[in-house]
């Protein structure tokens, strides 16, 4: 898959895709009813998106709600078959085009797309004042086709991101999953922490998880792709995401224990995907409380990933 990160000066290669539009947070079954209209013989599958989310343009000190930054974006999507991906840089500029100068300028003219492809709901152009129904009526004028797609229910419930953080928030990964169409994932580097859990004989792999929306903080039983470096491939795991109360920390981060792992990850990304909630954090007596409830974590991890 390519990553295009404006609608200007692209080759000829990139031009003439059909296209899935939206933020696709999550992407989500919803969005990948989106995504699977946009195939179509002859024309190379794109995905338009932008960077970073308009919300955090608009309202950049709102709590995160974010599913996925970026990199799980773009990785989910390239699992679907995507092949390029228009990643577009939202700034104020973007934001105030109108809805006929979005559609005239960056998609007919800028993309070249030749199929256009978007949810019900979607709204665009300055002020959100465009409508699906508009960029149909635009894309006639331009060349380009558009198709709307319909709003997806799973067991009654509408098939949203919102949704999902709902699930996730209360701790029922499995629900979010439904939605979703996969396992909830955290991605990113691994970078270097307290080293805490190596010392009590559990070395963890810590990322951030700035920018996100965080699920119900506690400990998961997850399942954990290393994406790069010689150990790359697929592991089970135990991870605690939290503020880690035993040592009297309060920024949010994710400690992952690799079952029956040795190896040194610094540098390396990680894809952890949130399988089951555990328990909360809790603060424990002393070191020797906390090592055993961190072995008993691990056994229930690796007995509920046996069943997965």
């Amino acid at each position: 898959m390519r990553v295009h990160h404006h609608w200007q000066g692209l080759d000829r290669g990139a031009r003439g895709a059909s296209v899935a539009m939206g933020n696709f947070d999550g992407v989500h079954l919803g969005h990948r009813s989106v995504i699977d209209l946009a195939r179509r013989p002859g024309a190379a599958l794109g995905v338009v998106t932008f960077e970073p989310h308009p919300r955090q343009v608009f309202a950049p000190d709102a709590a995160p709600f974010r599913l996925m930054n970026a990199e799980a974006r773009a990785n989910r999507l390239a699992k679907l078959g995507v092949a390029e991906l228009y990643q577009l840089p939202f700034d104020r500029d973007l934001a105030g085009l109108s809805p006929e100068a979005f559609a005239r300028d960056v998609l007919a003219d800028g993309l070249g797309v030749s199929h256009v492809v978007v949810g019900a709901d979607f709204c665009f152009g300055k002020g959100r004042a465009g409508k699906a129904a508009d960029l149909q009526a635009l894309g006639a004028r331009f060349g380009f086709d558009v198709t709307v797609a319909p709003l997806l229910a799973v067991g009654g419930v509408e098939v949203s991101s919102t949704a999902i953080r709902a699930a996730l928030a209360e701790g029922r990964p499995r629900d979010a999953a439904a939605m979703l169409g996969h396992w909830h994932r955290i991605e990113g580097e691994v970078i270097h922490g307290e080293k805490r859990g190596r010392e009590l004989g559990y070395p963890t792999a810590n990322m951030s998880v700035e920018g996100l929306h965080l699920p119900r903080l506690g400990v998961y039983a997850v399942k954990v792709d290393i994406l790069t470096g010689p150990q790359a491939g697929a592991y089970l795991g135990a991870a605690s995401l939290g503020v880690r109360p035993m040592f009297g920390e309060n920024r949010p981060n994710l400690e992952t224990f690799l079952l029956d792992f040795k190896g040194d990850l610094y540098g390396q990304h990680l894809s952890v995907a949130f399988v089951e909630y555990l328990r909360p954090e809790l603060k424990f007596d002393g070191l020797e409380a906390l090592i055993a409830q961190m072995e008993a974590d691990c056994a229930k991890a690796r007995a509920v990933l046996a069943a997965v």
